[in-house]
């Protein structure tokens, strides 16, 4: 699906179904530097099992045009629009690393539109080194090197990936590989500098979900303690084997988390 936002082209992956605003409705929010399609098995379940999908690409991310936007609060605030387009009054919100921060604020903006939150690979607050913010800003390979080196637990590269044939670190790649200059950091970026994780929590009102990787080296478990302390509708997920990638490394555990939380 194809929507104009703001004057540019936004693109959402809706599993080949034409919206319906009567219908329960998800929203998937990608991380940094990544797109619609990083949410495949999730997403696809939940479009053929009657809701309406919005797997959404960021601007300047997957089909949707730039520029990149600079901080969390206006991310969250472009979820909100693509919702109004399609005359959705209320949706569940799942994010990943930087896409849970914007669930995050989404929820604390606009409670009456959040049905419930899942929050995947989350951390507050989401530091970036300034190793990685430098290469990032250089657009040197070394970035997305970084990004998929640590975005996965150390398995992967081992036959970890469950589906036969595939390879998780040059799927990654491949997806960081087809970004504009600037963008990852843009991302990156927004991410270090997010400051309201705190405040936002203790303005969310529904339920919250957090699923966490054990051998996430990205975002750590404990990294994600104090959220879950300060929202009161908060109960988490721990996926023993995965890594900060979870929809990839534990897509069965990471899909079955959700279905269960959404029942």
């Amino acid at each position: 699906m194809q929507l104009q936002i703001n004057g540019k082209t936004a693109f959402a992956y809706t599993a080949a179904h034409d919206v319906d605003a009567a219908k329960p409705s998800v929203v998937f929010v990608h991380g940094a530097g990544l797109d619609h399609s990083w949410w495949g098995l999730q997403s696809r379940y939940f479009g053929y099992h009657g809701c309406n999908v919005l797997a959404v690409d960021l601007p300047a991310h997957g089909r949707s045009e730039g520029p990149a936007l600079a901080a969390v609060g206006e991310m969250a605030d472009w979820v909100k629009k693509i919702l109004d387009e399609n005359r959705i009054k209320s949706a569940v919100v799942v994010g990943h690393s930087m896409g849970s921060l914007i669930a995050l604020e989404f929820a604390a903006r606009y409670p009456e539109n959040a049905q419930r939150i899942a929050l995947i690979g989350v951390a507050y607050p989401m530091k970036v080194s300034d190793a990685f913010l430098d290469a990032a800003r250089r657009n040197d390979q070394s970035a997305y090197d970084m990004d998929t080196i640590w975005g996965h637990a150390a398995q992967v590269p081992f036959a970890g990936n469950p589906n036969p044939g595939m390879w998780m670190y040059g799927d990654t790649l491949a997806r960081l590989g087809r970004l504009a200059p600037g963008v990852l950091h843009a991302d990156l970026a927004a991410c270090n500098a997010y400051a309201d994780g705190m405040e936002a929590a203790a303005k969310v009102k529904c339920p919250a979900l957090f699923i966490l990787g054990a051998r996430d080296i990205m975002t750590p478990p404990r990294g994600a303690e104090d959220l879950m302390n300060k929202i009161e509708k908060s109960k988490s997920v721990r996926i023993a084997t995965s890594g900060h990638s979870l929809m990839a490394e534990a897509p069965d555990a990471t899909l079955d988390a959700l279905i269960a939380f959404l029942a």
